[in-house]
């Protein structure tokens, strides 16, 4: 049986017009905020940071991984960039990664690209960063805890953006499938996927931490985070 990939991205035809416009109007209203705040944390060190976790998010969004027989998900990467180098530049990130899916790859609808953007550059990042701001304290104590604020932010990240989803939805969707219906698949299967998005995220953030935690920006000024260097 071929595996149907439970995928976050809109597609083409899924909204009505007025849904599809309201959304980019929100999505070219979140990238332009964020690309006025995302000033203050670019620097010699951001800058490179933000190209490697572009290109990252971009290479784990093409792997889709199995949840459940007969389904499958892929990483969104929103707590992930929040975590390593903010909320701004992250939603920055992704939303570079989403549109350039869209052009070159058809991944996701040109349409709905703004609905998409919504959704996972966005939505899923600056709910991520609510978390790591949340459990700040929790993940500057050591690994243990950068690792479990890592992966709760990344599944409440995930959760949130499929809820999105269905906000869109019910906002203006076009494909005929009930409100409940879009809900239960939507948000039952991504709370599978934020299972999956929560250990990669958490793996990377403490790969990147124990070889340098001044690359992580969850991290920026706290002194016990240097001791994640020592820890295996």
């Amino acid at each position: 049986m071929t595996d149907t990939v439970v995928a976050m991205h809109m597609s083409d035809g899924l909204l009505d017009v007025p849904a599809v416009v309201l959304f980019w109007l929100v999505a070219v209203g979140g990238v332009g905020f964020c690309s006025m705040r995302a000033r203050r944390d670019l620097d010699d060190r951001t800058a490179p940071m933000a190209g490697l976790v572009t290109a990252f998010v971009f290479a784990v969004q093409m792997i889709n991984f199995p949840i459940l027989p007969g389904a499958s998900g892929h990483l969104l990467g929103g707590a992930l960039v929040a975590l390593l180098v903010g909320p701004y530049v992250g939603a920055l990130c992704v939303a570079i990664v989403l549109a350039v899916q869209a052009l070159l790859f058809a991944d996701g609808g040109l349409t709905t690209l703004g609905a998409n953007i919504t959704n996972m550059a966005l939505i899923s990042t600056f709910v991520g960063y609510g978390v790591v701001v949340a459990l700040r304290g929790l993940a500057r104590r050591g690994r243990g805890g950068l690792v479990a604020t890592a992966f709760v932010a990344a599944f409440l990240g995930t959760v949130a953006a499929s809820l999105g989803f269905v906000l869109q939805y019910a906002v203006g969707g076009a494909a005929g499938l009930s409100l409940g219906t879009v809900f239960g698949l939507m948000v039952g299967f991504h709370a599978l996927i934020g299972i999956g998005e929560g250990v990669i995220t958490a793996a990377t953030v403490a790969a990147v931490a124990a070889i340098r935690p001044d690359l992580v920006h969850a991290l920026r000024g706290s002194a016990p985070a240097l001791a994640l260097r020592t820890v295996s």
